[in-house]
């Protein structure tokens, strides 16, 4: 056992190859049993393992920088420098995060969780240590999947321009989260002998190819063959200078059968039985992603003209259903927001009807494409997105915390969230029957059971729904805290307090009259909300309140406070925000009284 005595890499820098490949075997061994219990990220990491070691034996880490990519690939990495034993705290609440933070180790460069940024950040690396005159080497490793978002060519370009020593690791195992889509998918399998693409030619490609000792070798390496790897970046560090691209093959969920048969479902998965692969956890009930996908091939039976499309993430968003059904009419872009975003609107501008479906979190990638693309030109876009509030485990890269701020500025845009997945169907369809573009965001989980009804029908804008009128205050709520604020109201009720609950519905836009004539006999407002209260429903309603010059003796928001919010058990991170069920009770009985 090699694994229990490595407090960091200087530990195993001086092992032999084979010794090497035991600490390998460990690594893997620890990444499966543990992953096995807590759920995570799995298949790329288990890709990533003789690359990580390769890595950190050659390289004197963390003086020289290694940037990982997205970050879903980095338990190998975490597991290494330092943190074995803290391993099995990873995604929990107060332990491990899942993607590298700077604020755990030295190891972790920089902060990361979206796709395509590496090569960006560590060019800036270089700049500065050029500047401060240093002398670490930085390294970049990218996947393939995120190799098809703008950033990255943008920051190969300046690469190429600014030519300072700079290794770029392309890890290749022909899949992202789901299947590849797009040119330079296919083009990666063809580049060594036609290597044509802009600077790639020009700037990396030639500098690789200058080392004769290795020729075409350099250029192309088994990523869980150990000795080739090592040989490869000794040989960069000691003869090359300028701006190097290594393309590294491996294979997604490496060593663990089901995982590498089915890498998707082992991209991000739950507890699990280690010897069969099965989940451990399931339910009847269907999730929100999976309702989206239904819903979407209804509406779509009944109207040739819609489209689909996604960002890499067919089955993440559900929008796999859909292309099951309608290949002709789905369209997967691949890792690139901004482009879903602006080939919508050419879409909507040609007659269609497009749907995008993205991450909320993802969404905030694409902002100016919203604005310019879509809503300047009022053109109906529908824009489902998942994942909008906490997506707990996965934390402050990844929580759906600012949609609602954010769209809420755009000229024209109807900004949506149901209550339940009822409320979904018929929120879908009317954004459908729009002008400009229509934003409906949903909560990552299992949808709640209720009952659907057969008929499509459509929402009034800027409607909201009274579930229970109260008579002194009342709980304005917003999507899936409109639950939420129906348990808050039954522990009032117990305390002698009759307060109302409102299924908001819309928070763009308001209907003023109707809901200025509903509040006005209501002495406490509450707004809960499941997203950043700058900007979110609670300044929506207060703006309100000012423009119908309602003075109510308290107004009270309960949301997402002003800071990034950690990873952990929502319910854990609930109760840190004050959202929890007893914490929102507790304020809102001491409003109360104080009021009376």
């Amino acid at each position: 056992m090699y694994l229990e005595k490595i407090t960091g890499p200087a530990d195993f820098r001086h092992f032999s190859v084979e010794k090497l490949n035991a600490l390998s075997a460990e690594v893997r061994e620890r990444i499966l049993s543990v992953i096995s219990e807590t759920g995570g990220h799995l298949a790329s990491s288990l890709g990533a393992v003789e690359l990580t070691v390769a890595l950190h034996t050659v390289y004197n880490t963390p003086e020289d920088k290694i940037v990982w990519d997205v970050g879903h690939q980095c338990y190998a990495h975490k597991i290494l420098t330092g943190r074995n034993e803290q391993f099995p705290t990873i995604r929990q609440y107060g332990g491990l995060s899942g993607f590298p933070r700077t604020e755990e180790s030295p190891f972790d460069v920089f902060d990361v969780g979206h796709a395509s940024t590496s090569i960006s950040v560590a060019l800036g690396l270089v700049q500065a240590r050029e500047l401060n005159q240093g002398k670490f080497d930085v390294i970049a490793v990218i996947g393939d999947g995120s190799m098809t978002g703008g950033l990255a060519f943008e920051g190969l370009n300046n690469a190429g321009v600014l030519k300072k020593n700079l290794t770029v690791i392309l890890n290749d195992n022909k899949m992202s989260i789901s299947p590849n889509v797009g040119a330079m998918s296919s083009y990666l399998t063809k580049v060594l002998s036609d290597p044509r693409y802009n600077k790639l030619k020009s700037d990396i490609w030639e500098v690789t190819g200058r080392f004769k000792h290795f020729g075409e070798k350099l250029r192309v390496a088994d990523g869980h063959n150990l000795e080739e790897m090592i040989r490869t970046f000794k040989n960069i560090r000691a003869n090359i200078s300028g701006p190097v691209l290594i393309h590294v093959i491996t294979k997604k969920g490496k060593g663990y059968r089901p995982a590498e048969s089915n890498s998707p479902k082992f991209h991000g998965v739950g507890s699990f039985e280690k010897k069969t692969g099965e989940t451990l956890t399931s339910s009847p009930l269907p999730s929100y992603s999976t309702l989206f996908g239904r819903t979407l091939v209804a509406l779509a039976e009944r109207d040739p003209k819609i489209v689909g499309i996604t960002a890499a993430m067919p089955t993440g968003t559900g929008l796999d259903i859909f292309a099951q059904k309608f290949p002709d009419r789905y369209f997967d872009v691949g890792i690139a927001e901004g482009h879903a975003v602006t080939f919508a609107g050419g879409l909507a501008r040609g007659g269609l009807k497009p749907v995008v479906a993205l991450y909320s979190t993802f969404l905030q990638r694409a902002l100016d494409n919203i604005i310019h693309d879509v809503a300047l030109q009022k053109l109906n876009v529908l824009f489902c997105l998942d994942r909008g509030g906490l997506t707990p485990d996965d934390g402050p890269t990844h929580h759906g915390a600012f949609d609602i701020s954010f769209l809420r500025a755009i000229p024209g845009a109807i900004l949506m969230s149901p209550r339940d997945e009822n409320e979904l169907q018929h929120m879908m369809f009317t954004g459908l029957r729009q002008n400009g573009p229509v934003f409906i965001r949903y909560p990552r989980g299992l949808t709640q059971g209720v009952l659907l009804d057969r008929e499509f029908r459509e929402l009034p804008l800027g409607g909201f729904e009274v579930i229970a009128k109260g008579k002194e205050s009342v709980i304005l709520a917003l999507g899936e805290m409109v639950e939420r604020a129906m348990r808050v109201r039954d522990e009032i009720l117990k305390r002698g307090h009759d307060v109302g609950v409102v299924n908001m519905r819309f928070v763009k836009p308001l209907d003023y009259g109707a809901l200025a004539g509903f509040l006005q006999p209501y002495t406490c407002l509450f707004s809960l909300e499941a997203g950043t209260i700058i900007g979110g429903l609670s300044s929506a309603i207060q703006e309100m309140l000012f423009h119908e010059n309602i003075i109510p003796r308290a107004m009270v928001p309960f949301g997402f406070p002003d800071h990034f919010i950690p990873h952990g058990n929502k319910e854990e991170l609930y109760d840190d925000l004050g959202l929890s069920v007893g914490k929102i009770s507790d304020k809102i009985h001491k409003t109360l009284m104080v009021s009376e």
